[in-house]
């Protein structure tokens, strides 16, 4: 991180967060922001459900919620993006404060509650994408929705023209009873109704599904047999915790789901047991606690095609997600591997 990044991400910590936040959304818009343009080698480019990526390192949705920044973005280093989540109509989302900095702990709790502008706004701004980039978009459901379900195929159909992937967000712990939904029965409806509404998209785009880390092994084992059943394309493990273990900062008993550092061990295992569940016939996208190019390479080793981060940027700023990709690229050449997929789960059984 260069001084002047260094900085940067001092003075937006003086801000309350969700403030600091959207300073940097409009920092990244206003061109005041180095750009790294986007690392790639032929040992880091990957294909992930049918997508050809630059690298595999990805943004995690909940940066650019309302799909704001897609053109600096674009240029910021990152594989592929994922904004959102966007849901039917606009919603404000949880009271404030929302958003919380636990620095010590080098994580982040936040309860925002799908704040967003609706699929009809952020649809539009995706027309403008940049192109070249691989962008896919979060699809949630309205809090007051008579039915959720229903509420990401809508947000799918609107939005499809202008994406390249869609992920299916059953796992914020903000949203009440949204995690209802990734119960066997709920979540086999639910998708299939996704995958219906897909199918028949003039140009069909790989569906992925978002899942919790607070998860049983029973769970975890309906979720690899729904998500084989219904033939979803992808599967993101993981959406932030409600455990609050080993936290020391000051506002470690705020209500909100968990990101950052204390992340890691657990999403990672979470993982390790779908990639054994799976046998590499779903591709998997590692997120949870990464903030280091060893990280994103543990990740790998332990079942992931790909990998996405958020929190480590709050405290490491943007320049982290090319020194991410850079590292990785000398960790594959450092055990002989000539590419992504080389790599892939040959470290899972120290995560089982």
């Amino acid at each position: 991180m260069s001084l002047f990044e260094r900085l940067g991400v001092a003075a937006l910590h003086r801000f309350d967060p969700e403030r600091a936040h959207g300073l940097s959304l409009k920092a990244l818009n206003s061109g005041l922001v180095p750009l790294s343009g986007t690392h790639t080698t032929p040992r880091l480019q990957t294909k992930i459900a049918g997508l050809s990526l630059p690298n595999p390192v990805g943004l995690a949705a909940g940066f650019d919620k309302n799909a704001t920044a897609l053109s600096p973005l674009a240029r910021a280093g990152f594989g592929f993006l994922e904004v959102g989540a966007a849901t039917p109509r606009p919603q404000p989302g949880n009271p404030k404060p929302r958003l919380f900095r636990l620095t010590q702990d080098h994580a982040v709790i936040n309860r925002f509650g799908f704040n967003n502008d609706g699929m009809e706004v952020i649809g539009a701004r995706l027309t403008t994408r940049p192109k070249g980039a691989v962008i896919g978009l979060n699809l949630g459901a309205n809090k007051d929705s008579d039915d959720r379900a229903a509420d990401f195929a809508t947000v799918l159909a609107h939005c499809a023209p202008h994406l390249d992937f869609a992920t299916v967000n059953v796992s914020s712990p903000n949203t009440e009873k949204l995690r209802d939904l990734q119960g066997k029965d709920a979540l086999t409806a639910l998708l299939n109704g996704v995958m219906q509404t897909r199918d028949a998209l003039k140009r069909p785009i790989p569906v992925f599904l978002k899942i919790a880390p607070d998860l049983t092994e029973t769970e975890i084992a309906e979720i690899a047999d729904v998500a084989r059943s219904t033939k979803i394309d992808a599967i993101i493990a993981t959406n932030t915790t409600l455990s609050r273990d080993g936290l020391t900062s000051a506002h470690k008993s705020e209500m909100g789901g968990l990101s950052g550092a204390p992340l890691f061990e657990k999403s990672t295992r979470v993982l390790a047991q779908l990639s054994a569940l799976t046998e590499g016939d779903i591709p998997l996208i590692g997120v949870g606690g990464i903030s280091s190019a060893e990280q994103a390479y543990a990740k790998i080793c332990a079942g992931a095609s790909a990998v996405q981060l958020y929190s480590a940027m709050v405290y490491q700023g943007l320049s982290l997600v090319s020194e991410i990709a850079r590292g990785l690229d000398a960790l594959l050449a450092q055990d002989g591997h000539a590419n992504i997929q080389d790599a892939v789960g040959t470290k899972r059984k120290d995560w089982l």
